[in-house]
């Protein structure tokens, strides 16, 4: 069992960058980690079962040590497979486990993981016990309100279920998943969000941490949410629009520092990028991100065309974006 009780976690998830595909690698988290060094950050989703049969393990686990608090998310439905994906989060250094059970993707749900296994509370708890029990971690989960349907008993006996298996916080999507119909896209816009439906679930389970997901796309948002929910995750605003979020530690953790320009950002990600390319790394691993920075300023698509193509191209180098960053320093961005 996790030797850190679900109160002590509270102040690390009031605001949390949620996991997604192709987007949260360790590049992206080391740039929301110059925005704001509180906010808990996620890995990309670890299919538990890759991780048992592949010998590069670094490649799924590894992360920067300034990326703290940082909490890794494994899919599976395998309890055996998951208590030892438990035993190497812990040793790899992470600061918590989530388990996947949100994901609508038709090819995850083949694989009787993601979204489609919260129609089996059971073996979901089997498999929180599993990750508890191999690992002295806090465990949370991730979910939907429902699949395919909303029924708000089968919601709440989900939750209470894997509650007394041992999950420590549950992060809500407050749209249900439709497994068939939609793709994984749809399924981000088209179920409507409830956010009623998990204030709902918060009042009949008040000892339990329950942080809301879904359709947030700025701070005062959140600040909101945060008077009837433990925290908040947000998403996609985050990555399309990282410098909207800029207030974070201020607003949300009560931290007076000065609130970094885009300039400021990319200047302090400069070391970091130079490294990655002297052990053979990519610009456009890094840059793909970074872009994502400049946007609502004069010139905005120009700068970043510029270091796209730059990047794609393997043409760019430290000099050149330092270059590129001066100029938006001089206008004050």
């Amino acid at each position: 069992m996790s030797s850190i009780h679900p109160n002590s976690m509270k102040n690390i998830h009031k605001l949390s960058i949620a996991p997604m595909m192709d987007c949260t690698d360790k590049h992206f988290r080391m740039i929301m980690r110059k925005i704001s060094s509180k906010a808990l950050l996620y890995t990309e989703m670890i299919v538990a079962q890759s991780l048992a049969y592949t010998n590069k393990k670094e490649n799924f686990l590894d992360f920067n040590d300034e990326e703290h608090p940082i909490s890794i998310q494994f899919g599976g439905d395998d309890p055996e497979i998951l208590k030892e994906a438990a035993r190497m989060a812990e040793d790899w250094g992470y600061d918590e486990i989530n388990f996947n059970v949100g994901c609508p993707s038709p090819r995850v749900c083949s694989g009787n993981f993601g979204a489609s296994l919260m129609k089996d509370p059971e073996q979901v708890a089997k498999c929180i016990e599993s990750l508890k029990n191999n690992s002295n971690l806090p465990v949370t989960i991730k979910h939907r309100i429902g699949v395919d349907d909303d029924n708000f008993r089968n919601l709440n006996n989900f939750v209470r279920c894997t509650a007394k298996a041992g999950a420590d916080r549950f992060t809500v999507h407050a749209r249900k998943a439709v497994l068939k119909g939609l793709n994984p896209k749809q399924n981000r816009t088209i179920p409507p969000l409830k956010y009623d439906v998990v204030k709902k679930l918060k009042k009949l389970n008040p000892e339990l941490l329950i942080e809301i997901n879904g359709g947030f796309t700025n701070i005062d948002e959140s600040l909101k949410a945060l008077d009837d929910f433990d925290g908040v995750m947000i998403g996609r605003s985050v990555y399309k629009h990282p410098l909207r979020w800029s207030e974070i530690d201020q607003r949300v953790y009560g931290i007076n520092k000065k609130t970094k320009s885009a300039s400021d950002i990319i200047f302090s990600l400069i070391p970091y990028l130079e490294e990655h390319l002297t052990n053979g790394g990519k610009s456009w691993d890094i840059c793909k991100h970074l872009v994502n920075l400049v946007e609502g300023i004069p010139k905005a698509k120009i700068w970043r065309n510029q270091i796209s193509i730059k990047s794609i191209k393997k043409q760019l180098d430290t000099e050149y974006l330092l270059k590129l960053t001066s100029e938006l320093k001089e206008m004050g961005y």
